[in-house]
C-alpha cells in the first residue's frame, strides 16, 4: 500500500516556473512506477510525464516535452515534476500516480493516486 500527497502547486503568470512534489509513504516506493497526470475543468485526465523505479527512463506528453522535467529521490520517497515556462494550458489539478507492476502513460495503469494539487497559469 503507498499514500501519495503532492504539494508545490500555486497560482503564476505565464512563463513562470513551478515544482511539484509527490511524497510517499511506504517501504517499496523504490520499487513502484510514477507518473504525473493532469486534469483540467471539463475534460479528461490526461498523462504528463511518468518515469521508472530506478528513475533510469522518462517519458513526457509531446505537451509538456522541452519545458517539464520529471525526476525522482527514493531516498526520501519523493517524485519531482519541475515545470518550466509555464502556459495558460497547462492550468490543471495535478495528480501523481503510482504502480508496483505496470505505470506508463494511461490511468488505468496505475492503482494509486494523490489527492491533486491546483496549478493556475494566467496569461
Amino acid at each position: 500500500q503507498v499514500q501519495l500527497v503532492e504539494s508545490g502547486g500555486g497560482l503564476v503568470q505565464a512563463g513562470d516556473s513551478l515544482r511539484l512534489s509527490c511524497a510517499a509513504s511506504g517501504r517499496t516506493f523504490s520499487r513502484y512506477a510514477m507518473g504525473w497526470f493532469r486534469q483540467a475543468p471539463g475534460k479528461e485526465r490526461e498523462f504528463v510525464s511518468a518515469i521508472t523505479w530506478s528513475g533510469g527512463n522518462t517519458y513526457y506528453a509531446d505537451s509538456v516535452k522541452g519545458r517539464f522535467t520529471i525526476s525522482r529521490n527514493n531516498a526520501k520517497n519523493t517524485m519531482y515534476l519541475q515545470m518550466n515556462s509555464l502556459k495558460p494550458e497547462d492550468t490543471a489539478v495535478y495528480y501523481c500516480a503510482a504502480d508496483p507492476n505496470v505505470g506508463g502513460g494511461y490511468p488505468s495503469g496505475y492503482n494509486y493516486w494523490g489527492q491533486g494539487t491546483q496549478v493556475t497559469v494566467s496569461s
